[in-house]
């Protein structure tokens, strides 16, 4: 079972390692194109427009060779079984946000071609993101006094919401044991 799953997770990684090959050179060569059929007069690139590019090329570039290192499959040369499938790079967290910034920088490298310079104004989505989730999840709840200590001031409170909810598999529990099933110890409450 455990196999089946590091399979999937392999095959999966090894589609998204040559997306993310593809995605290095694909933005760029979409973006010339573009150029070229629309927009003539921007060749070549003004001296801007290249210092965005390369400016926001190379941390792509990081981030997409990090991916490609981490999700990398090893495979046994002469068998072709699997050694080792990488990490995941469905994870939510670092990479789904590493995936993020590649998906935007590729968007501004492809949009810049077709509409103008205007389109990198969409980058600035990373950064007002990212303070957004600095805001929410450390300033907010530090300076606002809505961390987990304070949204919990009634001990009583939790037993009183965990009492109307339950599981599935403890309202069968529940009535296995009203109907005497010997499965079932019932155990006193306190």
């Amino acid at each position: 079972m455990a196999n089946a799953s590091a399979k999937r997770i392999g095959n999966q990684n090894e589609a998204t390692v040559k997306n993310l090959r593809l995605g290095l050179i694909l933005p760029t060569v979409f973006s010339l194109l573009l150029r070229l059929l629309f927009r003539r007069d921007s060749l070549p690139p003004s001296k801007s427009s290249l210092a965005l590019y390369l400016g926001t090329f190379f941390p792509a570039f990081f981030l997409s060779n990090y991916l490609v290192k981490i999700g990398t499959t090893r495979r046994d040369p002469t068998t072709g079984t699997l050694i080792s499938y990488g990490e995941d790079l469905n994870q939510p967290g670092l990479t789904e946000w590493a995936f993020d910034i590649l998906y935007i920088t590729w968007a501004c490298q492809v949009g810049s071609g077709a509409f103008g310079d205007w389109v990198w104004w969409l980058y600035t989505v990373i950064p007002l993101y990212a303070v957004f989730k600095l805001w929410t999840s450390v300033i907010s709840p530090f300076v606002l006094g809505r961390g987990p200590s304070s949204t919990q001031t009634d001990p009583d409170s939790k037993s009183t919401s965990d009492e109307g909810a339950t599981s599935k598999r403890q309202e069968k529990l529940r009535k296995r044991s009203e109907r005497g099933d010997p499965r079932v110890r019932a155990q006193a409450r306190k």
